[in-house]
């Protein structure tokens, strides 16, 4: 496909190292720098201009684009580009936004501003942030074929039940597939043989009350539910976290420095109680009782203040801590230093919109470990090599680094083993080691 992307930020340019070994790929961005740096960076034509500007997207070839992706940090930019791009081609057209309330409106009225598809990075994290709080010790969550499959990424901590055992050992699941184990840079693909150990990260795919008993089974018996939800920070990721929970049946709590603010929130959020303070006094947090949170919550305005947040919220004793991160390299050192999960809203979009890059039986993508693998569910055409044949069989004839972990049959699930066929029509999850996925979407 001929892919132009507008803007070369942190999800613009992780779209493109995703596409580029795959697709004729155009970015365009205003930044010299940042022009020069892809150039030399990453096989894409990397073109300096404005996006909005009819002559720059003929200057990328839009009139043969089959997608547009409008990436920029600016809502309005983004929308006027997919505007711009209908005047000239007929290319599905993606826009990022960060307002929910963008999203509204183009939803009120499909096909509004040139637009095919939207993409509200707030929700999203807000989202991601709400189903990794289901799930105790996960890293990631995804959910696949209608909901029929859930993926979770767990971490196994030092005092696990299932620390030091194998997969044979700990796997008592009737619709569960271990399907990796990461461990420092290792990527493992996992057998029965394989042993889980402390700090491992383990994924896992079959029936969400398989994964969910997973989790419950991995973690200290003395760990709760999540009841208690405390988010420090009225940003508008705070307030799209707030708002998923509410909706969710729950009751949160939201600190707020900003007077009026606090005042927004509490009117728009009548389940939420919001509180006006600094989330670093710890005089108030023990006041209010937050060491009592099953989660807190970190959506101030920056990395920094994120961290700060829920180092001290560890250390009062808060049993888990979700930091929204908005610099990728901070990721892996924030959980390093004790924050459980770092949540980056620039990889949450990048995923999003990934899939709609795919083959077109492909149905959903999942990033692991910042794109060293996927997880992808592709619908099975007759004539794929997988299609009639036993798994153990036809998986002989794929590249190494690929576990078929769930298969969805009519409405079924069917838990994968050696010997299950695989029929034309099923709608297969597979994990895929990032080195080969080109090669086995070409062949599937």
């Amino acid at each position: 496909m001929h892919i132009v992307i507008i803007g070369a930020g942190e999800v613009g340019r992780e779209i493109a190292a995703n596409l580029q070994a795959a697709h004729d790929v155009v970015v365009v961005d205003s930044d010299p720098a940042v022009i020069e740096d892809l150039t030399y960076s990453q096989d894409v034509l990397a073109i300096r201009g404005d996006g909005t500007e009819i002559g720059t997207l003929r200057q990328a070839d839009v009139e043969r684009a089959d997608l547009v992706i409008a990436c920029t940090d600016d809502d309005e930019a983004n929308i006027v580009v997919c505007g711009a791009t209908r005047t000239l081609s007929d290319a599905f057209t993606i826009c990022r936004v960060r307002r929910r309330s963008l999203l509204e409106t183009w939803e009120g009225s499909q096909g509004a501003f040139g637009v095919d598809f939207m993409v509200c990075t707030d929700l999203l994290t807000a989202q991601t942030i709400y189903q990794i709080s289901g799930l105790p010790a996960a890293q990631d969550v995804d959910m696949f074929a209608g909901g029929l499959v859930r993926m979770g990424e767990f971490e196994i901590g030092p005092e696990s039940p299932v620390a030091g055992r194998t997969v044979e050992e700990a796997d008592r699941y009737d619709s569960l597939t271990f399907a990796v184990v990461f461990r420092g840079e290792d990527m493992i693909i996992a057998t029965g043989e394989t042993e889980i150990r402390a700090e491992d990260r383990v994924v896992v795919l079959g029936s969400p009350d398989s994964v969910r008993s997973f989790a419950d089974d991995i973690v200290t018996p003395d760990r709760d539910e999540t009841e208690e939800v405390v988010i420090v920070g009225g940003s508008e990721v705070g307030f799209q976290v707030a708002r998923e929970f509410e909706e969710n049946g729950y009751r949160p709590r939201l600190i707020e420095q900003d007077r009026d603010r606090a005042r927004e929130i509490a009117e728009a959020l009548p389940r939420t109680v919001v509180m006006e303070n600094d989330a670093t006094d710890t005089e108030f947090l023990e006041r209010e009782h937050v060491d009592e949170a099953d989660l807190v919550v970190a959506t101030l305005d920056s990395d920094e203040k994120n961290l700060l947040v829920s180092l001290l919220a560890d250390r009062i004793g808060v049993e888990r801590t979700v930091a929204v991160i908005e610099n990728t390299e901070y990721v892996d050192l924030f959980e390093t230093v004790g924050v459980d999960v770092a949540v980056n809203p620039r990889e949450e979009t990048a995923e999003e919109i990934v899939r709609f890059t795919r083959a077109d039986h492909t149905e959903k993508v999942a990033m692991l470990e910042h794109d060293r693998a996927e997880v992808i569910e592709i619908e099975i055409s007759e004539d794929s090599p997988l299609a009639g044949r036993e798994i153990a069989d036809a998986t002989a004839d794929f590249p190494d680094g690929i576990v078929i972990g769930a298969i969805s049959r009519q409405g079924d699930l069917i838990t994968p083993r050696g010997e299950t066929v695989v029929r034309p029509d099923d709608h297969v999850v597979l994990f895929v080691d990032a080195v080969v996925l080109d090669d086995v979407i070409d062949l599937v």
